[in-house]
């Protein structure tokens, strides 16, 4: 199979990460986990996750702004999705009792058919460290970006300390 660069010809990927922790508000709303642009574990070769974004708007602060958390397609094809997301412990008896997680298609409503979510998961909380992956095959398009979003049910806010999140296309043919 011939590669370029370590990754098979044909195949397309951003890869992000985020190690600030972000504060995540209880309740039933997903929050979409945002990404800073250019980190240094971060691969955005195809230009996928970019401050500048393809519709012409332009984010200023990476930590303040949902479009910080979108990766744009950059070409058509079977995309495979991926996430690692890690929160801080539950607090004792008063702590969260479900943990939520979902990718999602248009998630901010710039295209005809927004916020088409899928891969959503609940999950209970474990006794020690709440650190998940999840994985998630779709088919993806150029102009309909795709988020991680995340929420929880605890009484006061917490904190996504850690979260990747992966794009892998390959072509549809």
């Amino acid at each position: 199979m011939a590669t370029d660069g370590g990754v098979a010809a044909g195949v397309q990927v951003c890869s992000l990460k985020v190690d600030t922790p972000q504060l995540i508000s209880p309740g039933t709303t997903y929050k979409i986990v945002r990404f800073p642009f250019g980190a240094a574990e971060s691969t955005d070769r195809f230009e996928m996750h970019q401050a500048a974004q393809p519709d012409g708007y332009v984010v200023s602060d990476w930590s303040t702004d949902d479009r910080s958390g979108l990766i744009w397609p950059s070409k058509a094809g079977w995309g495979h999705l991926h996430a690692m997301i890690q929160w801080e412990s539950a607090s004792g008896t008063a702590g969260y009792t479900e943990l939520r997680d979902q990718y999602v298609r248009d998630p901010l409503g710039l295209t005809p058919n927004p916020n088409d979510t899928t891969a959503t998961e609940h999950r209970t909380p474990t006794p020690g460290g709440q650190y998940y992956v999840k994985n998630h095959g779709a088919f993806v398009v150029p102009g309909t970006p795709i988020a991680l979003r995340v929420t929880h049910n605890d009484a006061t806010p917490r904190l996504l300390t850690l979260a990747e999140f992966k794009l892998v296309i390959h072509d549809a043919a």
